[in-house]
């Protein structure tokens, strides 16, 4: 019996967690399909998932977002990822028009610079540009003029070296960036604030008698395309750790594995006079495996990841909340699955 006990042990690790070792990592592979494991009924079942799934979010800020996704598979939760960085649509420079550049900045560079400069625009309020098409109209674009001179502060002391009180406008930001209504975007949007995310990037310098006009058309593309399109900075997920003390760890040794993981993770308590270890927040870890540096340590820890739990970091650029970004994707997911099993019905089966 104690063989069986310590058998299916050995199969709810392997089915639930993933194990990092000093020399490697073990069950990394996907086990989750039928039959895999004999006395296990891993078949897919749509009423356990949704006993099973659930969304936790652990922090929201300014642009940025926490949240577990726990009970989805790898495949799901890297789909995610993926649609969040490469498919979610934002505005951007697509085209510049250079009327006057006497900057030292070339043209492409200026231009490329331009684009990479996120957009403050809901870009569910505007449509694709057709291919091919050179004249934005008001449902596809939204277009910005920079125009700025920079001249010599007749002011300025003789002796002066400091460019911020030689020059006028000799940084051109991003500020200066002014949104055109193309059409009759005036009443389409009479109380948007089109403009960038940002107001102090940096875009190029001056020298008086340099000047930069130029006209961008802003559209509507997705990552994939350019990542100037890219609505987040970053997205990524871990899965959750889990650290399981196999024994009592007292005094010395027990201060040591404080030291081993990140700050936070284990916390040493005073119990009867002893000082003991006990794992205070495992999420908090980087799993660094400093651990395994140190023989007396490294067989009384055992370092594993819950497989199934997926912690996800969001950081918008600011075009859009981290939240809305999310459930945009989550929509973009939806639309594949029914292109796809659209795909399979109009399919005449052979």
């Amino acid at each position: 019996a104690a063989a069986a006990m310590a058998a299916k042990g050995g199969t709810d690790e392997m089915r639930d967690r993933v194990v990092l070792g000093e020399f490697g990592v073990r069950n990394v592979h996907t086990t989750d399909f039928p039959g895999n494991y004999p006395g296990y009924e891993d078949a897919w079942d749509q009423r356990r998932f949704e006993e099973e799934f659930r969304v936790d979010i652990i922090r929201e800020e300014d642009g940025a977002l926490e949240f577990d996704m726990v009970g989805i598979d790898a495949a799901i939760a890297n789909a995610f990822r993926r649609i969040l960085l490469a498919e979610v649509p934002t505005m951007a420079v697509e085209k510049v028009f250079v009327y006057n550049n006497t900057s030292i900045v070339q043209d492409e560079i200026l231009a490329h610079r331009l684009g990479l400069i996120p957009i403050r625009a809901d870009p569910r309020l505007f449509e694709y540009r057709n291919q091919g098409d050179e004249e934005g109209t008001e449902i596809d674009t939204l277009q910005f003029q920079l125009k700025i001179k920079c001249s010599r502060n007749p002011q300025a002391a003789k002796e002066s070296s400091d460019p911020n009180e030689l020059y006028f406008n000799h940084k051109v930001y991003s500020k200066h960036m002014t949104w055109v209504p193309l059409g009759n975007q005036t009443d389409l949007f009479p109380d948007a604030d089109f403009r960038p995310v940002h107001d102090d990037i940096l875009i190029a310098l001056l020298r008086p008698g340099q000047e930069i006009d130029v006209l961008m058309h802003c559209v509507k593309g997705i990552g994939k395309d350019h990542a100037k399109f890219s609505p987040v900075a970053t997205a990524s997920y871990r899965l959750l750790p889990d650290i399981t003390l196999l024994q009592p760890i007292e005094d010395e040794a027990a201060e040591m594995l404080q030291k081993c993981f990140s700050p936070g993770v284990i916390e040493v308590q005073n119990i009867k006079g002893k000082k003991v270890a006990r794992v205070a927040n495992a999420r908090l870890d980087t799993f660094s495996r400093e651990v395994f540096r140190h023989d007396g340590l490294k067989n009384l820890v055992r370092l594993a990841r819950v497989r199934n739990h997926y912690i996800f970091s969001v950081e918008s650029t600011g075009i859009l909340p981290p939240d809305v970004l999310v459930s945009e994707a989550i929509k973009i997911l939806m639309g594949k699955c029914q292109r796809f099993l659209n795909e399979l019905d109009s399919v005449p089966m052979e």
